[in-house]
C-alpha cells in the first residue's frame, strides 16, 4: 500500500460542546487549511494538554509510563498514522522500531497522539481521511478557544488577575501537586500573558 501520507500538527484542544466530559482534539494538515476535529476523553485530553503546556506531573501518567517502558526495552515510535475513519471512529497505528524490526501496533487515536508528543514523532493521515473528515475552520475565532478550557474554576482567569507572579507560581505548583492539570494550564497561561 503506497498511499501518500499527509503530515498533521496538533492545533489544540477545546471542551466539547456536544458531549459532556469530552474534548475536541483538533489536528491540522501541515501544508493546507483543513482541520480534523476528533472527540476524545478527558483523561487523554489531560495527558495531551500537559505536554502541550510543558507541565511536569510529580508522578508519571500512563503515557509517560509507556514512554519509560518502551525506552527501557529499546523500542521507539517512529510515527503515528491515522489510517481509517469508519462510522465516526478514527483508527490509528503506532509504527515502532526495535533494533532492525518494524512493528505496527493498533492504537486509539487519542492515545497515539499523546504518545506522539512524548516520543517527538510525526503524525500522519491519508487524503481519503482528510476528504472525509477535514474541515476548514473560521479563523475569526479567538485562538484561546483551541486551548484546553476544562472545568470552570472559581473566578477562572479573573481569579488570577489580582495575584502577583510569585503567588501565581505558588498556585501553579499547588495545582500540579494536586494533579489538577487543567487549572495548572490556566495558571501557566496567566503567567505567560504577564511576560
Amino acid at each position: 500500500m503506497n498511499k501518500q501520507k499527509i503530515k498533521l500538527n496538533i492545533l489544540g484542544l477545546s471542551y466539547s460542546q456536544t458531549q459532556s466530559g469530552a474534548y475536541a482534539l483538533v489536528l491540522s494538515e501541515e501544508n493546507g487549511e483543513r482541520r480534523i476535529p476528533i472527540i476524545i476523553g478527558g483523561v487523554e485530553a489531560q495527558s495531551i494538554a500537559i505536554k502541550l503546556e510543558g507541565l511536569e506531573p510529580p508522578r508519571p501518567l500512563t503515557h509517560d509510563l509507556f514512554l519509560n517502558f518502551a525506552r527501557s526495552f529499546a523500542i521507539d515510535i517512529l510515527e503515528v498514522i491515522i489510517y481509517k475513519l469508519e462510522e465516526g471512529i478514527f483508527y490509528s497505528e503506532l509504527v515502532c522500531k526495535k533494533g532492525e524490526e518494524l512493528l505496527h501496533i493498533d492504537s486509539r487515536t487519542s492515545d497515539a497522539v499523546a504518545l506522539a508528543l512524548r516520543f517527538n514523532c510525526p503524525i500522519y493521515t491519508y487524503e481519503e481521511i482528510m476528504t472525509k473528515a477535514g474541515i476548514v475552520l473560521d479563523f475569526d475565532k479567538k485562538e484561546e478557544e483551541l486551548h484546553i478550557q476544562g472545568h470552570k474554576h472559581e473566578g477562572s482567569q479573573s481569579e488570577f488577575e489580582s495575584k502577583s507572579i510569585a503567588e501565581l507560581k505558588d498556585m501553579l505548583n499547588a495545582a500540579i501537586a494536586n494533579e489538577d492539570y487543567e487549572k495548572a494550564a490556566l495558571i501557566k497561561n496567566a503567567i505567560e500573558a504577564r511576560k
